[in-house]
């Protein structure tokens, strides 16, 4: 059923006015960002402006135009805010890039973009200059003197339609594909974020994510959002995430909404929070979450932790909020105003409850424009209006969808096809396993035998037959996995989500 709602896009819309230069104009000196990746720094609404207005004058200077790629390789601090609404002030496509790139990653993204000018650090052109890059032009170290300096100038008039922003994919499955997208694509996150922190904003907000800002999680539902509702924006991410250290930051600058994703919750859950924390909401997404972490979330925080989901090309379409649902635990909640989710058969049907099929989504202002050079692979991602999402979902009662896997995570055993997720909820419960993943491996009677791969506090040679009968007894005989293999790690993406195409290679 299409949601009661009409969206609201303005025809001439660029996110850099948006999100930074209209409170600059209101209110300059209200705080937008406080950095924390050196000493502790407050960026008003008006020094992003001027900062922005200098470097699009910079850019202008190199011959940045309408439609050019401008890449920013940056950790999580302000000027990689500063570096996004100078790139699309000048109509150009900022392209975040993750500093824990290799140099092939990173070559293959800017070779594949034509990206004229990067946006870094020093740490950043030093892995530069090792790379063939004939199309860049502009190299922009942020901590040089004077290196962001320019004559600045106006925002270019940008439509709603016009193109803002290039994320590439994380390429678990052949190559990274570069998703571009519109600038209405701020206006389609906003409802999911509003309504997933719980009346998002709220006086007195500020708002913090590990998450690095190089990926749609960090960037869109959160960073972003917080500068277009004027809500103080935290810049921290840590070389290498810290429960006690990322407590001790939430307790001190009094962080309210956060977005945690999977991980990080996972980790946090292991180190006890500290008296006084702010939190008000948290909002994670990316693998589910299962009802250990969310009754966690609840006891021990004391605020609802609210599962979101969505994609890079279609992000933040449905929420879980248990402000204002009744939440199913393990289900991906509801579509959010404005957006329909249907989940749909391999003749592009509508499932009836009970039943799985591929998660498609339509409607919403989040949807890209298409991938970067690469015509077939855009059209195969839409059906008959729909945007495919490649992954499974079940219908429940009520209009809920249970999240199941990624199309290509599926398990085929004994003629059953198993979705990883719901096994590695319930492994996630056992009081010994810390994190986990669950494939299938080849099996010459079964097809594929299902096995997990887990990480646990004390492992052992009888921890293993305890986790099978753990699943066995709790899901089904025929979802507990064959085999358990203990490991001190997993694979993870660079947005950290668990890699199991390297498991199942391995």
């Amino acid at each position: 059923m299409r949601a009661r709602f009409a969206w609201h896009v303005p025809t001439d819309f660029n996110i850099a006015q948006a999100c930074c230069d209209d409170w600059a104009d209101a209110a300059p000196e209200r705080t937008a960002i406080i950095d924390l990746s050196g000493d502790r720094t407050i960026w008003s609404y008006g020094r992003l402006r001027d900062a922005s207005d200098a470097l699009a004058g910079k850019l202008a200077s190199a011959g940045v135009a309408l439609g050019d790629r401008v890449a920013i390789l940056l950790p999580q601090r302000a000027e990689v805010m500063v570096a996004h609404f100078a790139a699309m002030k000048r109509g150009a496509i900022s392209l975040p890039l993750f500093t824990l790139f290799g140099s092939e990653a990173l070559e293959f993204r800017l070779r594949d973009s034509g990206a004229t000018a990067v946006i870094t650090d020093a740490a950043g052109l030093a892995k530069l200059s090792r790379l063939d890059l004939p199309d860049l032009r502009l190299r922009v170290d942020v901590d040089a003197p004077g290196a962001m300096d320019g004559p600045g100038g106006a925002v270019k008039r940008t439509g709603a339609e016009d193109p803002a922003m290039m994320i590439y994919t994380s390429g678990t499955t052949g190559a990274p594909k570069g998703v571009l997208h519109a600038h209405r694509f701020l206006v389609g996150h906003l409802p999911c974020v509003e309504a997933a922190l719980e009346g998002f904003p709220q006086p007195g907000d500020v708002g913090w994510t590990p998450a690095d800002w190089a990926w749609i999680g960090g960037l869109m539902d959160l960073a972003m959002p917080c500068l277009y509702f004027g809500v103080p924006l935290v810049a921290k991410r840590f070389a290498k995430f810290d429960a006690a250290e990322a407590w001790g930051l939430m307790q001190s600058e009094a962080v309210t909404a956060a977005f945690l994703p999977p991980t990080a919750l996972k980790l946090l859950r292991q180190a006890p929070p500290p008296e006084g924390l702010a939190l008000r909401a948290v909002i994670s997404g990316g693998e589910a979450l299962g009802p250990a972490l969310l009754s966690w979330g609840r006891e021990v925080l004391g605020v609802p932790v609210n599962e979101i989901y969505g994609q890079t090309e279609c992000n933040l379409v449905m929420a879980a909020c248990a402000g204002t649902q009744d939440v199913t635990p393990g289900t991906l909640g509801r579509p959010v105003p404005g957006v329909d989710v249907t989940v749909r058969d391999a003749a592009g049907d509508a499932c009836h409850v009970g039943e799985v099929g591929e998660i498609c989504v339509q409607g919403s202002p989040a949807a890209f424009l298409r991938y970067w050079n690469r015509i077939a692979a855009t059209e195969a991602k839409w059906r008959d209006g729909w945007l495919r999402t490649g992954d499974l979902g079940r219908v429940e009662g009520g209009g809920v969808i249970t999240f199941v896997s990624r199309d290509d995570d599926v398990i085929n055993s004994a003629g059953y096809r198993i979705g990883p997720s719901e096994v590695e909820i319930c492994l996630m419960a056992h009081p010994h396993v810390l994190t986990c993943a669950v494939v299938g491996l080849p099996d010459a009677q079964r097809g594929e035998a299902v096995t997990a791969f887990v990480v646990a506090d004390a492992p052992s040679a009888g921890l293993e037959p305890e986790l099978i009968a753990w699943v066995r007894d709790r899901l089904s005989p025929h979802m507990a996995p064959r085999a358990v293999r203990f490991v001190d790690t997993l694979p993870m993406t660079a947005t950290g989500k668990v890699m199991r195409r390297a498991l199942r290679d391995a």
